[in-house]
């Protein structure tokens, strides 16, 4: 079976659905179910868009081309005119929840495609059982349709040395106003006149909706040489971060699963996250939670997290067993028994 995948997202510097999408073609390459059939990458050309002109006039002509018998979307839309039955990966559906979050044009874009896609398609993959239920309720997908397969963190990196004494709290992921880093700025100003040795990097892409001036914000809080905001870093570099970090904090109020925390309890590093329904059903009890984005609790979380031991001791333990839970070849795996009984 010759299957095409829908893999633009593998170009530039790959977030979210480009690492989704390289891991499981990685696990891939690893499973003897997979080299039954043949993988064919179809991306733009150097001087194409990667837009919706692309995916809905050029993609399907390039499935035409390399006679596939199915096509896999990673990333929430497909060709709605496909000659092959397509399966989609809706990660969240942020856009159709909480439109307020996204300009007009681009959240209506998201929406009518993403609905579209959604119905048009043989399976819809989703990452955690709160997506599903967002799809279901927000698209009106048939819940039958839809198939949640778990990601998994990447535990290639190296793990956190425990006797190592570097008082490092990270962020990592797109900046967007949803993940309250106004807040979490305002109680690490708290946070670092108390503990002068703490210093905080949040490594992402600014996408706040309305823009949020964070250089302001960290002036105001009295510790600018303690905070230091990164749009992209390598992979060796974000390694590198992982490795030397002692607490991690991801203050998100929606989404579809959360990778970047879950990556930093494999490394050794225990986190933070806001209390929402999907933190508690990926991270269970390998996180402290806090109740709502208020800097005085998140402050007080942050103190927790890197100084007391116990606190620490009892989320790695935990995180243990949360961690087995997940697995690339596990998700590759199921990725690829649908793909296959679509594309008959």
């Amino acid at each position: 079976m010759r299957i095409a995948i829908d893999a633009r997202e593998l170009h530039g510097k790959p977030t979210g659905v480009g690492r989704y999408l390289s891991e499981i073609l990685a696990a891939w390459k690893d499973l003897p179910a997979a080299a039954a059939h043949e993988i064919v990458l179809c991306a733009p050309g150097p001087q194409e868009g990667r837009g919706t002109a692309w995916e809905q006039f050029t993609l399907p002509r390039l499935v035409r081309e390399a006679r596939a018998d199915v096509l896999f979307s990673p990333g929430y839309t497909g060709p709605i005119l496909s000659a092959v039955p397509i399966v989609v990966a809706i990660h969240d559906v942020s856009f159709a929840a909480h439109p307020e979050w996204f300009g007009w044009k681009e959240g209506l874009r998201r929406r009518t495609l993403a609905k579209l896609t959604a119905r048009r398609a043989c399976k819809v993959v989703t990452i955690s059982e709160f997506s599903k239920r967002e799809i279901v309720q927000h698209l009106g997908i048939d819940p039958e349709k839809i198939e949640v397969i778990y990601i998994a963190a990447d535990r290639k990196g190296p793990r956190r040395i425990e006797n190592e004494r570097n008082d490092l709290l990270l962020y990592v992921g797109s900046l967007f106003n949803r993940r309250h880093l106004t807040e979490l700025i305002a109680a690490f100003g708290r946070l670092a006149k108390r503990r002068p040795g703490t210093r905080l990097e949040i490594v992402g892409d600014d996408r706040t909706n309305p823009p949020v001036d964070f250089q302001q914000l960290i002036a105001q809080a009295g510790i600018g040489d303690r905070i230091r905001i990164r749009s992209y870093v390598s992979e060796d570099e974000l390694a590198a971060l992982y490795a030397s970090a002692r607490g991690f904090v991801f203050l998100s109020e929606y989404e579809g699963f959360g990778l970047t925390p879950l990556e930093a309890l494999a490394a050794g590093i225990p986190v933070v996250v806001l209390d929402t329904p999907v933190a508690r059903e990926i991270y269970r009890g390998a996180a402290a939670y806090v109740a709502r984005p208020d800097p005085t609790l998140i402050d007080a979380a942050l103190d927790r997290v890197l100084f007391d031991e116990t606190e620490r001791t009892r989320i790695l333990g935990e995180a243990t067993g949360v961690l087995a839970r997940y697995s690339w070849r596990d998700c590759a795996e199921k990725v690829l028994k649908i793909l296959v009984r679509c594309g008959r």
